[in-house]
């Protein structure tokens, strides 16, 4: 069977992963210095889940016999104010829902990758929502009552 496909896209997924869980520990520790403990540690936690995905993708690829590349070196910035990284975040979530939902069919012939991915794809979903709740709960309750929130 030919793995290429599953190659090229568990590699991206892991390039990809490895760049944004290293800003979300990042925001993490900032919101944390900030004051913000519990969003502060939302983004550490997502840090850690993250890990776990890049883990299993990586662990694919050693059993396909490939030795994955790490290519995460790109420039990105923190964002001090909570809501605008919400906001920022939830753009970069949607286009990664989008992508999953695009390869996704490429690897019904490789059922393992296809359910990593499947997986990958609802907890990466589940991460949206909770972007979208947070904004909603922004425009229901203030901003300010928000933040206090994440105290």
């Amino acid at each position: 069977m030919d793995f290429t496909t599953t190659i090229q896209i568990s590699q991206m997924i892991v390039n990809e992963l490895s760049g944004s869980s290293l800003v979300h520990k990042m925001q993490g520790l900032l919101f944390k210095s900030q004051g913000f403990a519990t969003l502060g540690q939302k983004y550490l936690d997502h840090y850690a889940e993250e890990l776990g995905w890049i883990e299993k993708y990586t662990n694919r690829l050693l059993e396909l016999g490939v030795v994955p590349e790490v290519n995460v070196c790109h420039k990105s910035a923190l964002i001090e104010d909570p809501k605008a990284y919400i906001e920022a975040d939830l753009k970069l979530q949607k286009e990664g829902v989008a992508t999953l939902y695009k390869v996704l069919p490429s690897l019904i012939n490789d059922p393992n990758t296809y359910d990593i991915t499947k997986a990958y794809l609802l907890d990466e979903e589940e991460d949206q929502y909770w972007d979208e709740e947070q904004l909603g709960l922004i425009e229901k309750i203030g901003y300010q009552n928000w933040l206090v929130k994440q105290l």
